[in-house]
Order: structure tokens, then C-alpha cells, then sequence
């Protein structure tokens, strides 16, 4: 069965009641039979709830995964993953990192023995040099947030597997429509649901999906022990928003493109970020291992500062200034002051993420109102 055929029948009709469109089962608790006998398999929501069971299945049959855990966030997704780690354990990751996952990594599990590492896993030959015996998981983000560089999945997870490490990949930014890493030897995949798989901008979620059935039981012990779990009416949503998933990227993609070429063009513009571009560093892996180069794309002025950047964020009316990325309608942001203000400035300038880069995600407006919007907010 094709992808787009599969994603429009992705869940099953209801067993009791065939509804096609899966209930939302908002309960807390399930009637038992007598103590420890469930209908069943389900006695109370933060373990499981029929709801989130659908969508976990769902995303992980996209993914092409056996085992799916569904998160209350993106960042309750990588949580939960790192909970895996013991004091003394390593994390190889990409340095251009999205910044809430820099911070939980040097300010939270710091404090508790997990050292980190920081490299440009453009060249897998930096993965090759990090990794150590203590190493746990290489940690990587293709493309990365937000100068969407590339890292070529097949070779660093041959890396990491070569001194035991595993391979987890934050594959929000393409969704299991135009990437599926465990194809391509990843061990785990985690997503911010919140982005493109619910699409719509009205779901907070993230998911955690891999094969290893061993693994899988630790971060189903993780998952329930630590609670922060998909509400059911979240489940739904994402559920609801999955369907229309390969259409909304393919628009997405479409856009983005030519927003890309747009910019690379403009005289006010110093550098654009976007893989599909032929000029980009690492277009050649991304042709290789993406279905598509996705919608967002970043752009640095030549005027490198934060006023310039702002000047062109509070000028946009199609484009809206918010943190979030993924939805049907066009966001813009600025990195250094809003999704990586966390992140050191010399550290963010290390990897690329100038005073004046902003970040676009390209909706699925008409391209022509998109381009317009950028230009007149180029030229105020």
C-alpha cells in the first residue's frame, strides 16, 4: 500500500462501535471486572487510554516502528527518551541543536553524571571522533533547527552502533512522510507532534517510536512511571491532523522552494538555508535520503543584527511571529531572541545562527501572497 493510502487509513474503524473516525475516550479510569481484571488492558489513562493507543500505533506504523509512545510535548518525548541514560553515560549530538534540547541536556541531566558533546554531524567523520565507550546515544536532528543543516543517517548509525551506542533522530521537521529514519538504521525516532503531524496548531504533543522490543518495554515502564503522557482529546487531534499529512508536505515543500529561491535572489539577503536549494552544503544526502526538502527555511540579513531581523518580523502580515513551526499557516521566528535564547551566543554563533537568521515555516497559502509578504516586509 502507497504512503498517501496508508496515511488516509491509518487507524481502524472502532470495534464496538465502527465509527471510522477513532473515539475520543475521555476518562480517567475504566470499570474492572475484579481487582487487577481489566475489559480490556485498560485500568487508568496515565497507563493507557484507548485514544492515545490508536494514535501511538498510528505514527508508529508511519514511522515504520513496531512500538510508539505518545508524549504531552516534544520536550516530554526527548525527556523521556534520556531517561534511559545512567550517571556516567555520554550523548554524541548534533551542535546546532534546537535550544530546549541544548538546555535539558547541559542543565538538567548535567546534574545528574550524563556529559555531553557537541559537533557538526555534517561530516560523519566528527561522530567517528566523539564517540567513546561511555557513549549512549548519538543525538541527531536532519535537517537541524534552525540552519537546517543535513547529517547522513545510514553512516553515523553505523558509528554509533559500532561502539554500542544507539542512534535517536528528532525527525519533526520532516515527518515520517518525506523521512523515516529507522529505515535508514536509526534506533529510535522522536517527534514534537505539535509541528507537522498534527499540523494545525492546536495540539501540544510529542511521540517516541523504535523496534527493539526490550527497549521499548524500559520507555513503556519511563513513559507510565513519569507521566507525562497525550490526553486524549490531543490524540484525537493529531490523529485527525495525520490524515491530511503527505498533502499538507507536499504544499509545504512546494512553497518553501520557491520562498528559497525567492530569497537567495534578494539583495538584502546574506545566506539562505534550505536543503533543496542546489548551492545548499548538503543537498546531495538530503536528495538521498529525503522524500522532499520540507517548508522551513532560514534566512540571515546582510545587516547582521537583531534590529534588522525585528524590523523584518514585526513588518510581516501574511507571515506570523510566533515560536512554533509546522502548521498550514506561514510562522516566522528569530532564533537567537525566541527558540534558542537559551543557547550561548557564542555557541549559537558557532553553528551558524547569526543575530539577524530567521526562521520561516512555509505554509500552505498561496506562494505568490507568501513571497509578496517577504518582499514588502524586505523593503520597510
Amino acid at each position: 500500500m502507497k504512503f498517501q493510502t496508508k496515511i488516509v487509513h491509518i487507524t481502524p474503524a472502532d470495534e464496538l462501535t465502527g465509527a471510522i473516525s477513532t473515539p475520543i475516550y475521555q476518562t480517567s479510569s475504566y470499570q474492572q471486572l475484579s481487582p487487577d481484571n481489566t475489559k480490556a488492558g485498560f485500568a487508568y489513562t496515565r497507563t493507557a487510554n484507548p485514544t492515545r493507543k490508536a494514535a501511538e500505533d498510528a505514527i508508529a506504523a508511519l514511522e515504520g516502528g513496531r512500538f510508539g509512545f505518545a508524549c504531552a510535548s516534544g520536550m516530554a518525548a526527548t525527556d523521556c527518551v534520556l531517561k534511559l541514560l545512567n550517571a556516567g553515560d555520554e550523548v554524541v549530538s548534533v551542535n546546532d541543536v534546537y535550544g530546549g534540547t541544548y538546555r535539558i541536556l547541559t542543565t538538567v541531566y548535567n546534574r545528574f553524571g550524563v556529559t555531553s558533546k557537541f559537533v557538526d554531524t555534517t561530516d560523519a567523520q566528527n561522530v567517528a571522533d566523539a564517540v567513546s565507550a561511555k557513549t549512549r546515544f548519538v543525538w541527531l536532528e536532519t535537517p537541524t533547527n534552525p540552519t537546517l543543516k543535513i547529517s547522513d543517517i545510514q553512516a553515523i548509525a553505523a558509528m554509533a552502533h559500532a561502539v554500542g551506542a544507539l542512534l535517536v533522530v528528532d525527525n519533526t521537521f520532516l515527518s515520517p512522510a518525506l523521512q523515516r529514519p529507522l529505515e535508514l538504521g536509526a534506533d529510535i525516532v522522536v517527534h514534537s507532534a505539535t509541528k507537522y503531524l498534527s499540523g494545525h496548531g492546536d495540539v501540544l504533543g510529542g511521540f517516541v517510536v523504535l523496534n527493539d522490543e526490550a527497549l521499548a518495554e524500559q520507555l513503556k515502564y519511563i513513559h507510565n512511571t513519569s507521566g507525562g503522557v497525550l490526553a486524549p482529546l490531543d490524540s484525537w487531534l493529531t490523529l485527525r491532523g495525520v490524515r491530511t499529512l503527505s498533502l499538507r508536505m507536499q504544499k509545504h515543500c512546494e512553497n518553501a522552494t520557491k520562498v528559497a529561491e525567492f530569497l537567495a535572489k534578494h539583495p538584502k539577503v546574506d545566506k539562505v538555508y534550505f536543503p533543496g536549494l542546489p548551492t545548499h552544503k548538503n543537498h546531495d544526502i538530503a536528495k538521498k535520503q529525503q522524500g522532499g526538502f520540507g517548508g522551513m527555511v532560514s534566512f540571515s540579513l546582510k545587516d547582521d543584527t537583531i534590529a534588522a531581523a525585528t524590523k523584518f518580523l514585526t513588518s510581516t502580515q501574511v507571515f506570523i511571529l510566533a515560536e512554533s513551526l509546522g502548521d498550514v499557516f506561514s510562522l516566522a521566528s528569530h532564533p537567537a531572541t525566541m527558540t534558542h535564547k537559551s543557547t550561548p551566543p557564542e555557541v549559537r554563533h558557532a553553528t551558524g545562527t547569526q543575530d539577524s537568521l530567521i526562521r520561516l515555516s512555509v505554509g500552505i497559502e498561496d506562494v505568490d501572497d507568501l513571497i509578496e509578504d517577504i518582499e514588502k516586509a524586505l523593503l520597510n
